[in-house]
Protein backbone atom coordinates (compact mmCIF):
# COMPACT_ATOMS: atom_id res chain seq x y z
CA UNK A 1 0.00 0.00 0.00
CA UNK A 2 0.83 3.30 -0.27
CA UNK A 3 0.72 5.66 2.50
CA UNK A 4 0.48 8.95 1.02
CA UNK A 5 0.34 10.47 -1.74
CA UNK A 6 3.01 10.86 -4.33
CA UNK A 7 2.50 14.45 -5.08
CA UNK A 8 6.66 15.03 -5.71
CA UNK A 9 7.59 12.53 -8.62
CA UNK A 10 11.60 13.55 -9.53
CA UNK A 11 12.40 10.23 -11.35
CA UNK A 12 10.53 8.03 -13.67
CA UNK A 13 11.30 4.81 -14.75
CA UNK A 14 10.71 3.86 -18.85
CA UNK A 15 10.16 0.09 -19.62
CA UNK A 16 10.49 -0.06 -23.08
CA UNK A 17 12.88 1.82 -25.64
CA UNK A 18 10.51 2.02 -28.80
CA UNK A 19 8.91 4.85 -30.42
CA UNK A 20 6.94 5.44 -27.70
CA UNK A 21 9.20 5.02 -24.65
CA UNK A 22 11.58 7.26 -26.06
CA UNK A 23 9.10 10.02 -26.62
CA UNK A 24 7.85 9.67 -22.67
CA UNK A 25 11.61 9.74 -21.82
CA UNK A 26 12.32 12.70 -23.96
CA UNK A 27 9.44 14.83 -22.34
CA UNK A 28 10.45 13.56 -18.97
CA UNK A 29 13.89 14.74 -19.40
CA UNK A 30 12.46 18.19 -21.04
CA UNK A 31 10.23 18.58 -17.76
CA UNK A 32 13.52 18.31 -15.47
CA UNK A 33 12.78 14.99 -14.30
CA UNK A 34 15.48 12.14 -13.84
CA UNK A 35 14.86 9.22 -16.01
CA UNK A 36 15.74 5.90 -16.14
CA UNK A 37 15.12 3.73 -19.33
CA UNK A 38 15.14 -0.36 -19.31
CA UNK A 39 14.78 -2.44 -22.65
CA UNK A 40 16.28 -5.90 -22.75
CA UNK A 41 16.66 -5.49 -26.29
CA UNK A 42 20.60 -5.09 -26.51
CA UNK A 43 21.52 -1.70 -27.81
CA UNK A 44 17.38 -0.55 -27.96
CA UNK A 45 18.23 2.35 -25.23
CA UNK A 46 21.29 3.49 -26.75
CA UNK A 47 19.49 3.98 -29.71
CA UNK A 48 16.60 5.49 -27.86
CA UNK A 49 18.89 8.16 -26.63
CA UNK A 50 20.42 8.80 -29.98
CA UNK A 51 16.46 9.61 -31.56
CA UNK A 52 15.92 12.21 -28.50
CA UNK A 53 19.22 13.76 -28.75
CA UNK A 54 18.41 14.36 -32.46
CA UNK A 55 14.20 15.33 -32.14
CA UNK A 56 16.21 18.00 -29.29
CA UNK A 57 18.98 19.03 -31.07
CA UNK A 58 15.85 20.09 -34.17
CA UNK A 59 14.57 22.36 -31.47
CA UNK A 60 18.03 23.88 -30.76
CA UNK A 61 17.76 24.89 -34.46
CA UNK A 62 14.23 26.03 -34.17
CA UNK A 63 15.08 27.83 -31.14
CA UNK A 64 12.96 26.22 -29.17
CA UNK A 65 15.48 25.30 -26.67
CA UNK A 66 18.95 26.22 -25.73
CA UNK A 67 21.97 24.14 -26.15
CA UNK A 68 22.69 24.47 -22.73
CA UNK A 69 19.21 23.62 -21.85
CA UNK A 70 19.25 20.52 -24.29
CA UNK A 71 22.73 18.94 -22.98
CA UNK A 72 20.51 19.23 -19.36
CA UNK A 73 17.81 17.11 -20.75
CA UNK A 74 19.86 14.69 -22.50
CA UNK A 75 22.21 14.14 -19.09
CA UNK A 76 18.87 13.18 -17.31
CA UNK A 77 18.14 10.25 -19.22
CA UNK A 78 20.46 7.06 -17.92
CA UNK A 79 20.03 3.98 -19.50
CA UNK A 80 19.43 0.55 -16.83
CA UNK A 81 20.55 -2.89 -17.33
CA UNK A 82 18.11 -4.53 -15.71
CA UNK A 83 14.30 -3.94 -14.00
CA UNK A 84 16.04 -4.12 -10.55
CA UNK A 85 17.82 -0.65 -11.08
CA UNK A 86 14.43 1.30 -11.51
CA UNK A 87 14.30 0.48 -7.92
CA UNK A 88 14.92 4.33 -7.52
CA UNK A 89 11.92 5.72 -9.39
CA UNK A 90 9.29 7.46 -7.92
CA UNK A 91 6.91 6.12 -11.34
CA UNK A 92 7.71 3.60 -13.62
CA UNK A 93 5.81 3.89 -16.72
CA UNK A 94 5.73 0.51 -19.24
CA UNK A 95 5.32 0.88 -22.79
CA UNK A 96 6.12 -2.48 -24.07
CA UNK A 97 4.14 -4.19 -27.10
CA UNK A 98 0.13 -4.79 -26.29
CA UNK A 99 0.51 -7.94 -25.43
CA UNK A 100 -1.15 -8.79 -22.19
CA UNK A 101 0.54 -11.89 -20.53
CA UNK A 102 3.85 -10.57 -21.41
CA UNK A 103 2.87 -6.56 -19.49
CA UNK A 104 1.42 -8.82 -16.42
CA UNK A 105 5.05 -10.73 -16.07
CA UNK A 106 6.49 -7.36 -16.29
CA UNK A 107 4.08 -5.89 -14.06
CA UNK A 108 4.38 -8.83 -11.47
CA UNK A 109 8.17 -8.18 -11.26
CA UNK A 110 8.14 -4.54 -11.26
CA UNK A 111 5.83 -5.03 -7.95
CA UNK A 112 8.12 -7.33 -6.15
CA UNK A 113 11.05 -4.89 -7.06
CA UNK A 114 9.59 -1.36 -6.37
CA UNK A 115 7.07 -1.56 -3.66
CA UNK A 116 6.58 1.87 -3.70
CA UNK A 117 6.15 3.22 -6.76
CA UNK A 118 3.68 4.11 -9.17
CA UNK A 119 3.06 1.84 -11.98
CA UNK A 120 1.66 3.23 -14.97
CA UNK A 121 1.00 0.98 -18.30
CA UNK A 122 0.93 2.89 -21.57
CA UNK A 123 -1.63 0.59 -22.97
CA UNK A 124 -3.98 2.00 -25.74
CA UNK A 125 -6.65 -0.49 -24.77
CA UNK A 126 -6.03 -3.64 -22.45
CA UNK A 127 -7.59 -3.72 -19.60
CA UNK A 128 -6.03 -2.17 -16.46
CA UNK A 129 -7.24 -4.49 -13.50
CA UNK A 130 -6.18 -7.40 -15.50
CA UNK A 131 -2.92 -5.99 -16.29
CA UNK A 132 -2.85 -5.22 -12.17
CA UNK A 133 -4.04 -9.08 -11.29
CA UNK A 134 0.01 -10.52 -11.34
CA UNK A 135 0.90 -7.56 -8.51
CA UNK A 136 -0.07 -7.61 -4.81
CA UNK A 137 -0.60 -3.81 -4.84
CA UNK A 138 -3.39 -3.17 -7.72
CA UNK A 139 -4.23 0.40 -6.07
CA UNK A 140 -0.58 1.55 -7.36
CA UNK A 141 -0.87 0.55 -10.66
CA UNK A 142 -3.09 3.02 -13.27
CA UNK A 143 -3.36 3.54 -17.18
CA UNK A 144 -0.78 6.44 -18.30
CA UNK A 145 -1.75 6.62 -22.34
CA UNK A 146 0.44 8.46 -24.34
CA UNK A 147 -0.01 9.24 -27.74
CA UNK A 148 2.05 9.21 -30.76
CA UNK A 149 4.46 11.32 -31.17
CA UNK A 150 4.62 11.77 -27.53
CA UNK A 151 6.50 15.36 -27.67
CA UNK A 152 3.58 17.03 -30.03
CA UNK A 153 0.59 15.18 -28.51
CA UNK A 154 -1.06 16.89 -25.68
CA UNK A 155 -3.58 14.50 -24.36
CA UNK A 156 -2.78 11.68 -21.67
CA UNK A 157 -5.72 9.51 -20.58
CA UNK A 158 -5.13 8.73 -17.03
CA UNK A 159 -6.94 5.12 -17.01
CA UNK A 160 -8.36 3.90 -13.25
CA UNK A 161 -8.15 0.79 -12.78
CA UNK A 162 -11.46 -0.77 -10.44
CA UNK A 163 -8.76 -1.12 -7.49
CA UNK A 164 -6.78 1.92 -8.23
CA UNK A 165 -6.26 4.65 -5.51
CA UNK A 166 -7.68 7.69 -6.24
CA UNK A 167 -4.64 9.30 -4.62
CA UNK A 168 -2.51 7.38 -7.68
CA UNK A 169 -5.00 8.42 -10.01
CA UNK A 170 -4.21 11.85 -8.94
CA UNK A 171 -0.83 11.77 -8.36
CA UNK A 172 -0.46 10.78 -12.38
CA UNK A 173 -2.79 13.57 -13.79
CA UNK A 174 -0.66 16.09 -11.49
CA UNK A 175 2.49 14.35 -13.80
CA UNK A 176 1.18 14.75 -16.59
CA UNK A 177 0.64 18.37 -16.50
CA UNK A 178 4.20 18.46 -15.49
CA UNK A 179 4.91 17.04 -18.90
CA UNK A 180 2.79 19.83 -20.49
CA UNK A 181 0.13 17.52 -21.19
CA UNK A 182 -3.35 17.79 -20.42
CA UNK A 183 -4.44 14.66 -18.84
CA UNK A 184 -8.13 13.22 -19.15
CA UNK A 185 -9.57 10.67 -16.59
CA UNK A 186 -11.00 7.45 -17.68
CA UNK A 187 -12.98 4.20 -16.56
CA UNK A 188 -11.45 1.10 -17.38
CA UNK A 189 -13.52 -0.04 -19.97
CA UNK A 190 -12.77 -1.09 -23.50
CA UNK A 191 -10.90 1.34 -25.44
CA UNK A 192 -11.01 3.89 -23.34
CA UNK A 193 -12.31 7.13 -24.36
CA UNK A 194 -10.22 7.86 -27.69
CA UNK A 195 -9.95 4.56 -29.54
CA UNK A 196 -13.97 3.97 -28.50
CA UNK A 197 -15.39 6.66 -30.22
CA UNK A 198 -12.88 6.93 -32.67
CA UNK A 199 -13.57 3.19 -33.70
CA UNK A 200 -17.33 4.89 -35.04
CA UNK A 201 -15.39 7.19 -37.42
CA UNK A 202 -13.54 3.86 -38.49
CA UNK A 203 -16.36 1.48 -38.64
CA UNK A 204 -19.25 3.79 -40.53
CA UNK A 205 -16.89 4.68 -42.92
CA UNK A 206 -16.15 1.16 -44.05
CA UNK A 207 -20.14 -0.15 -43.81
CA UNK A 208 -20.26 2.99 -46.53
CA UNK A 209 -17.84 1.06 -48.42
CA UNK A 210 -18.70 -2.18 -48.32
CA UNK A 211 -22.70 -1.34 -48.98
CA UNK A 212 -21.09 0.42 -52.08
CA UNK A 213 -22.62 3.66 -51.71
CA UNK A 214 -19.19 5.75 -52.05
CA UNK A 215 -15.42 4.61 -53.14
CA UNK A 216 -12.54 5.12 -50.54
CA UNK A 217 -11.49 8.46 -51.98
CA UNK A 218 -14.44 9.64 -51.26
CA UNK A 219 -15.29 9.17 -48.00
CA UNK A 220 -12.12 10.36 -47.15
CA UNK A 221 -12.48 13.65 -49.16
CA UNK A 222 -15.97 14.41 -47.67
CA UNK A 223 -14.20 13.99 -43.99
CA UNK A 224 -11.86 16.32 -44.56
CA UNK A 225 -14.07 18.77 -46.10
CA UNK A 226 -15.64 19.17 -42.31
CA UNK A 227 -12.30 19.83 -40.87
CA UNK A 228 -10.81 16.32 -40.17
CA UNK A 229 -7.09 16.39 -41.38
CA UNK A 230 -7.30 12.81 -42.66
CA UNK A 231 -10.27 10.34 -43.70
CA UNK A 232 -10.72 7.45 -42.21
CA UNK A 233 -9.42 5.82 -44.72
CA UNK A 234 -6.00 7.67 -44.65
CA UNK A 235 -5.75 7.17 -41.30
CA UNK A 236 -5.97 3.70 -41.24
CA UNK A 237 -2.82 3.97 -43.31
CA UNK A 238 -1.24 6.41 -40.84
CA UNK A 239 -1.93 4.02 -37.92
CA UNK A 240 -1.28 0.38 -39.42
CA UNK A 241 -4.45 -1.05 -41.34
CA UNK A 242 -2.58 -4.30 -39.26
CA UNK A 243 -2.89 -2.06 -35.77
CA UNK A 244 -6.15 -0.77 -36.41
CA UNK A 245 -7.63 -4.22 -37.06
CA UNK A 246 -6.16 -5.85 -34.07
CA UNK A 247 -7.48 -2.55 -32.03
CA UNK A 248 -11.10 -3.49 -33.36
CA UNK A 249 -10.37 -6.87 -32.92
CA UNK A 250 -10.03 -6.17 -28.87
CA UNK A 251 -12.75 -3.78 -28.50
CA UNK A 252 -14.76 -6.17 -30.36
CA UNK A 253 -14.31 -8.51 -28.22
CA UNK A 254 -14.06 -6.24 -24.81
CA UNK A 255 -17.98 -5.69 -25.77
CA UNK A 256 -19.06 -9.31 -26.40
CA UNK A 257 -19.59 -9.12 -29.63
CA UNK A 258 -21.68 -5.84 -30.06
CA UNK A 259 -22.76 -5.55 -33.47
CA UNK A 260 -22.09 -2.08 -33.07
CA UNK A 261 -18.15 -2.83 -32.96
CA UNK A 262 -18.43 -5.53 -35.10
CA UNK A 263 -15.12 -5.02 -37.47
CA UNK A 264 -15.33 -4.97 -41.13
CA UNK A 265 -14.22 -7.56 -43.81
CA UNK A 266 -12.41 -4.82 -45.83
CA UNK A 267 -10.32 -4.30 -42.84
CA UNK A 268 -9.07 -7.99 -43.04
CA UNK A 269 -8.71 -8.27 -46.56
CA UNK A 270 -6.39 -5.48 -46.81
CA UNK A 271 -4.36 -6.95 -44.14
CA UNK A 272 -4.44 -10.61 -45.48
CA UNK A 273 -3.10 -8.97 -48.73
CA UNK A 274 -0.23 -7.19 -46.63
CA UNK A 275 -1.29 -3.97 -47.09
CA UNK A 276 -0.15 -2.24 -44.08
CA UNK A 277 -0.66 1.29 -44.59
CA UNK A 278 2.38 3.86 -44.82
CA UNK A 279 4.58 1.61 -43.48
CA UNK A 280 4.81 -1.01 -45.87
CA UNK A 281 4.40 1.26 -49.03
CA UNK A 282 0.41 0.14 -49.37
CA UNK A 283 -2.75 -0.10 -47.73
CA UNK A 284 -6.15 1.06 -48.99
CA UNK A 285 -4.40 3.62 -50.94
CA UNK A 286 -0.71 3.38 -52.64
CA UNK A 287 1.86 5.23 -51.87
CA UNK A 288 4.73 6.45 -53.92
CA UNK A 289 8.43 6.20 -52.74
CA UNK A 290 8.46 10.21 -51.47
CA UNK A 291 5.04 9.06 -49.32
CA UNK A 292 2.96 10.69 -50.98
CA UNK A 293 -0.69 9.37 -51.54
CA UNK A 294 -1.52 7.80 -54.81
CA UNK A 295 -5.08 5.92 -55.78
CA UNK A 296 -7.08 3.51 -53.74
CA UNK A 297 -5.81 0.01 -53.97
CA UNK A 298 -7.07 -1.48 -57.38
CA UNK A 299 -9.07 -4.36 -55.97
CA UNK A 300 -11.26 -2.02 -53.45
CA UNK A 301 -13.05 -0.18 -56.91
CA UNK A 302 -16.30 -1.62 -57.87
CA UNK A 303 -16.62 -3.02 -61.04
CA UNK A 304 -18.24 -1.47 -63.89
CA UNK A 305 -21.94 -2.67 -64.88
CA UNK A 306 -24.60 -4.81 -62.68
CA UNK A 307 -26.73 -3.14 -60.51
CA UNK A 308 -25.23 -0.26 -57.97
CA UNK A 309 -26.77 0.98 -54.62
CA UNK A 310 -27.47 5.11 -54.64
CA UNK A 311 -24.27 6.83 -54.31
CA UNK A 312 -24.44 9.09 -51.36
CA UNK A 313 -23.15 12.62 -51.66
CA UNK A 314 -20.51 14.22 -49.37
CA UNK A 315 -22.66 15.45 -47.18
CA UNK A 316 -24.91 12.50 -46.61
CA UNK A 317 -21.78 10.53 -45.84
CA UNK A 318 -20.92 13.17 -43.15
CA UNK A 319 -24.33 13.04 -41.95
CA UNK A 320 -24.02 8.92 -41.50
CA UNK A 321 -20.45 9.46 -39.93
CA UNK A 322 -20.95 12.22 -37.45
CA UNK A 323 -24.08 10.49 -36.39
CA UNK A 324 -22.05 7.49 -35.86
CA UNK A 325 -19.51 9.33 -33.70
CA UNK A 326 -21.64 11.47 -31.88
CA UNK A 327 -23.97 8.30 -30.66
CA UNK A 328 -20.70 6.33 -29.24
CA UNK A 329 -18.90 9.51 -27.27
CA UNK A 330 -23.19 9.60 -25.52
CA UNK A 331 -22.54 6.07 -24.96
CA UNK A 332 -19.28 6.11 -23.38
CA UNK A 333 -20.43 9.01 -21.18
CA UNK A 334 -23.42 7.21 -20.26
CA UNK A 335 -21.51 3.96 -19.47
CA UNK A 336 -19.54 5.92 -16.79
CA UNK A 337 -16.07 6.26 -19.26
CA UNK A 338 -15.94 10.25 -18.31
CA UNK A 339 -17.46 13.03 -17.78
CA UNK A 340 -18.80 14.99 -21.69
CA UNK A 341 -16.66 17.25 -21.19
CA UNK A 342 -13.61 15.11 -20.96
CA UNK A 343 -15.08 12.93 -23.88
CA UNK A 344 -14.68 16.41 -26.15
CA UNK A 345 -11.34 17.32 -24.94
CA UNK A 346 -10.20 13.53 -25.91
CA UNK A 347 -11.00 13.75 -29.02
CA UNK A 348 -9.89 16.93 -29.72
CA UNK A 349 -6.68 16.71 -28.19
CA UNK A 350 -5.84 13.01 -28.95
CA UNK A 351 -6.81 12.66 -32.66
CA UNK A 352 -6.68 16.14 -33.71
CA UNK A 353 -10.67 16.39 -34.32
CA UNK A 354 -11.99 19.81 -35.13
CA UNK A 355 -14.45 19.48 -32.48
CA UNK A 356 -15.40 17.43 -29.74
CA UNK A 357 -18.27 15.06 -30.86
CA UNK A 358 -20.65 15.83 -27.84
CA UNK A 359 -20.40 19.89 -28.74
CA UNK A 360 -20.43 19.31 -32.60
CA UNK A 361 -23.49 17.53 -32.94
CA UNK A 362 -25.39 19.85 -30.11
CA UNK A 363 -24.38 22.27 -33.08
CA UNK A 364 -25.97 20.51 -35.86
CA UNK A 365 -28.63 19.22 -33.86
CA UNK A 366 -29.23 16.47 -31.50
CA UNK A 367 -32.50 15.54 -33.11
CA UNK A 368 -30.95 15.26 -36.47
CA UNK A 369 -28.72 12.71 -35.24
CA UNK A 370 -31.46 10.64 -34.05
CA UNK A 371 -33.05 10.53 -36.92
CA UNK A 372 -30.40 10.09 -39.19
CA UNK A 373 -29.31 6.70 -36.49
CA UNK A 374 -33.14 6.14 -36.58
CA UNK A 375 -33.40 5.81 -39.80
CA UNK A 376 -30.18 3.67 -40.41
CA UNK A 377 -31.52 1.64 -37.50
CA UNK A 378 -34.61 0.54 -39.62
CA UNK A 379 -32.87 -0.54 -42.62
CA UNK A 380 -30.27 -2.55 -40.81
CA UNK A 381 -32.35 -3.44 -37.48
CA UNK A 382 -29.50 -5.76 -35.30
CA UNK A 383 -28.39 -2.41 -32.86
CA UNK A 384 -25.50 -1.59 -34.55
CA UNK A 385 -27.40 1.65 -34.85
CA UNK A 386 -29.37 1.64 -31.98
CA UNK A 387 -29.71 5.38 -30.25
CA UNK A 388 -27.80 5.24 -27.02
CA UNK A 389 -30.69 6.38 -24.48
CA UNK A 390 -29.04 8.94 -22.74
CA UNK A 391 -28.62 10.61 -26.46
CA UNK A 392 -32.12 10.35 -26.87
CA UNK A 393 -33.24 11.73 -23.69
CA UNK A 394 -31.13 14.96 -24.15
CA UNK A 395 -32.48 15.37 -27.67
CA UNK A 396 -36.05 14.96 -26.64
CA UNK A 397 -35.69 17.12 -23.80
CA UNK A 398 -33.86 20.08 -25.96
CA UNK A 399 -30.96 19.83 -23.22
CA UNK A 400 -27.75 20.32 -23.35
CA UNK A 401 -24.74 17.72 -22.26
CA UNK A 402 -23.18 20.38 -20.79
CA UNK A 403 -23.78 21.56 -17.57
CA UNK A 404 -23.15 25.57 -17.86
CA UNK A 405 -25.72 25.26 -21.04
CA UNK A 406 -28.20 22.65 -19.86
Amino acid sequence: MIDEPIQDISTVGVVGAGTMGAGIAQVAAEASLAVLMFDPVEGATGRARARIAGFLERKVEKRQMTAEDVAAAAARISSVASLDELAAADLVIEAIPEDLELKRETFRRLDALTPRAILASNTSSLSIARIAAGTTGPERVVGMHFFNPVPLMALVEVIAGPLTAPRVVDSVALLARQLGKTPVVAADTPGFIVNRVQRALYLEAYRIFEEGAAEVAAIDDAMRRIGFRLGPFELADVVGTDVNLAAGEAIFAGFYGDPRYRPAQVQRRVVDAGRLGRKAGVGYYDYGSDGARGAPWQSLQRPEGGPRVATLDAAQIEARILAAIVNEAASAVADGVAAPEAVDTAMRLGTNWPEGPLAWGERIGLGSVTGTLDALHAGVPDGRYRVTPLLRAVADQGASFFADQA
